[in-house]
């Protein structure tokens, strides 16, 4: 009776161990051939997103593996948002995918950063028109143009906006 309490415990105590493999590798492989076979996009979706995030974990560990070792609990974390991506009852990774990867993916935000730098007096000042010179340098004058129409687009729709809320606030 004694080792078989030792046997739980073992096992209770290394179930990261044991699990992890099968719930990261083994399931996910399995169900992503069954998604291949079907005419579904939405299980290809869901497992392609997963495999995008379990690289992205793997890469995570391997780049911080030093820091990881501070955090004991490491493993159970990782094996709760393992099972929170792939459980079909959760739908995890489609939920990341359509929440986070999908909205950056269709709308990409490029932004210009411009901080003013002055190194001298005899050299060339740093402003905008320096700044949108090295742009166009960088990405071409059509991409320049694509996000100057693109900034014009956006503004014309919040005047639309701001005036339209503006005309409804104080009809009679």
């Amino acid at each position: 009776m004694g080792s078989d309490n030792n046997v739980l415990a073992v096992i209770a105590k290394n179930i990261d161990v044991l699990a992890l493999p099968l719930i990261s590798l083994v399931y996910p492989l399995y169900t992503s051939i069954k998604a291949i076979e079907t005419k579904s996009r939405a299980d290809d979706r869901q497992w392609l997103t997963y495999w995008v995030l379990y690289s992205l974990i793997t890469l995570f560990e391997l780049s911080f593996s030093k820091l990881i070792e501070w955090f004991p609990i490491w493993s159970y974390a990782k094996l709760g948002a393992i099972c929170w991506l792939v459980l079909p009852y959760f739908n995890g990774a489609c939920y990341v995918y359509e929440n986070f990867i999908r909205p950056f993916y269709r709308n990409p935000q490029v932004k210009i950063w411009y901080v003013p730098l002055k190194k001298d007096i005899f050299s060339k000042p740093d402003d905008v028109l320096t700044a949108a010179e090295k742009y166009i340098e960088e990405h071409g004058p059509q991409a320049f143009e694509r996000l100057l129409a693109k900034q014009a687009d956006r503004d014309a729709r919040t005047r639309r906006n701001n005036y339209m809320t503006f005309d409804d606030d104080y009809r009679y």
